[in-house]
């Protein structure tokens, strides 16, 4: 196949390059760099049938040649990113999904759209599963990338039922991992560091909050199931296994070896006091379920954090 991915130089694009590459599969990488590095694609750029294309998706996209996948992880995706950017998170969510859903049809290409576990806001139903249509403020600080996100979902049905373009719909809850950046603000790259660097870990609010965390790996193959089935519907992928935040903290500073306190700061707003995914129809429709445990994905990520100090 060859597969144009939209954010290809992030966190997860970056490593779904390799795993297509890796695959036999070539890849057409489209980034501009606004949260992402180019040192997460260096090591592709001498690889067989690896393209990179620096270029903004709020942008038409013009790709010469066959193409059989557009994927969609073109956006800020961390608290500090979208709230530093928030006006480039709607372009990206909006113009810029238009545009590869454009790409997408003018090539008769398959289509799939990384959505967020966000879409569901501050739930009023646990776990949350694909039905929920979510408890979100659409004016507060985090709404620019929930309702970015939102509206992509609804641009991509949209283009489902107008113009028959197939797609996929993947709501991701927090995934973690290797090349995430060192202070992206999201809680485990917040935690590792602090725990590795001797400081105080920070807790918001009493830290009775709950996620759930999926390791990358999991996540590269629960994308990859969801391409090869023949769902349209949004599907939950991430781990169900659900930790307070408290708890979290206390587990990094036992695999760190640290003795760092634990501090409490003030909730942001809008923060969600509990997030966990129902991963039903991925058992059902997918076959797919993780297969990492949080402490074991731990002990996989903590080794490469400590190696970016």
């Amino acid at each position: 196949m060859r597969i144009v991915i939209a954010g290809g130089a992030g966190f997860i694009g970056s490593h779904l390059s390799e795993f297509f590459l890796d695959r036999g599969h070539s890849v057409v990488c489209l980034d501009n760099f606004s949260t992402s590095s180019l040192t997460n694609i260096a090591h592709l750029s001498q690889t067989p049938g690896f393209t990179f294309l620096e270029t903004d998706v709020v942008q038409p996209q013009e790709i010469p040649g066959r193409i059989d996948w557009v994927l969609n992880l073109a956006s800020p995706a961390s608290p500090v990113h979208y709230q530093r950017l928030p006006l480039e998170t709607l372009r990206a969510g909006s113009i810029g999904t238009w545009n590869l859903l454009e790409l997408a049809r003018a090539k008769e290409a398959k289509f799939l759209l990384t959505s967020t576990s966000e879409v569901y806001g501050d739930p009023t139903v646990h776990p949350q599963d694909e039905t929920y249509w979510g408890y979100v403020n659409p004016i507060g600080p985090r709404s620019v990338y929930d309702e970015s996100k939102r509206f992509a979902e609804a641009l991509t049905m949209a283009y489902h039922r107008s113009y028959a373009v197939d797609v996929r719909l993947a709501r991701l809850f927090n995934t973690y991992g290797p090349r995430m950046q060192m202070e992206d603000g999201r809680v485990i790259p917040n935690f590792v560091l602090q725990a590795l660097r001797g400081q105080p870990l920070t807790v918001y609010g009493d830290g009775s909050q709950t996620r759930s965390f999926c390791y990358l790996s999991d996540m590269l193959e629960g994308l990859y199931s969801l391409m090869m089935s023949n769902e349209s519907r949004p599907v939950n992928l991430g781990n169900p296994h659900e930790v307070t935040i408290r708890e979290l903290a206390g587990r990094i500073i036992s695999i760190t070896g640290g003795r760092s306190q634990i501090v409490s700061q003030p909730l942001p707003e809008d923060d969600p006091k509990q997030r966990c995914p129902d991963i039903s129809r991925a058992i059902k429709v997918l076959g797919w379920q993780p297969r990492i445990s949080l402490e074991e994905g731990l002990n996989k990520a903590v080794p490469w954090f400590a190696s970016q100090i």
